[in-house]
């Protein structure tokens, strides 16, 4: 790898790259072009190129790059080739629709640990995981060195829950609460907030891009 700073546009994009070389790896594909990731990802083959050059010789002009060794290269370069442990807080209709997304091992990722803090939930098991207490939740994160969590709670309980988050070592957090998190600036945060990007698309659906 080149000793340059890679630019951060760069590295935004080798998450889709990920993705894409992930699902052509399960449709048992051994090579592809930079064309085809342009198809896939939606980002022009040039700039797939160019961002390919930052980290020196991926694949043979006019023969395309090895899908594999390509993946593991990226994966490298992300730092995600062990599996990384995370917990989810939160078992609504979010929480259990991430509970039941079966590509998270083939990305790296493992819901390790499953909190709410409805006595009904408590010890229900889904997809092998159990419910846990959210009461129980630092132990779990000091014991397993956790890192990074999901937020699916409701928006009153939010704000809360990421301020405990912060105080016991958690340094990443993805949020599905519509509301901004107010996090010290050691501790990244990335909202979804689902009603306002459906919102985008109705506005969008209403008026096409030309």
């Amino acid at each position: 790898m080149r000793n340059k700073p890679i630019p951060d546009e760069t590295i935004s994009r080798l998450f889709p790259y990920l993705r894409a070389l992930i699902c052509l790896s399960e449709k048992g594909t051994d090579i592809a072009s930079s064309t085809q990731l342009s198809e896939i990802c939606n980002i022009k083959a040039a700039i797939i190129r160019k961002d390919f050059s930052h980290f020196g010789e991926f694949g043979k002009r006019g023969i395309g790059y090895n899908v594999y060794n390509l993946l593991q290269q990226i994966r490298s370069i992300l730092e995600i080739q062990e599996t990384e442990k995370v917990v989810l807080i939160g078992v609504g209709n979010i929480g259990r629709a991430l509970l039941s997304y079966s590509n998270f091992p083939s990305e790296g990722i493992m819901i390790t640990a499953v909190f709410d803090n409805d006595k009904k939930k408590i010890g229900s098991v889904i997809n092998g995981i159990t419910i846990q207490d959210i009461n129980e939740i630092e132990q779990t994160i000091k014991s397993e060195n956790i890192k990074i969590c999901i937020l699916a709670t409701p928006v009153s309980e939010t704000g809360e829950v990421a301020n405990r988050l912060a105080k016991m070592g958690i340094n990443a957090i993805l949020s599905f609460s519509p509301c901004r998190i107010n996090m010290p600036k050691n501790i990244e945060v990335k909202c979804i907030d689902l009603s306002t990007e459906l919102a985008r698309l109705i506005y969008y659906s209403h008026n096409p891009l030309k």
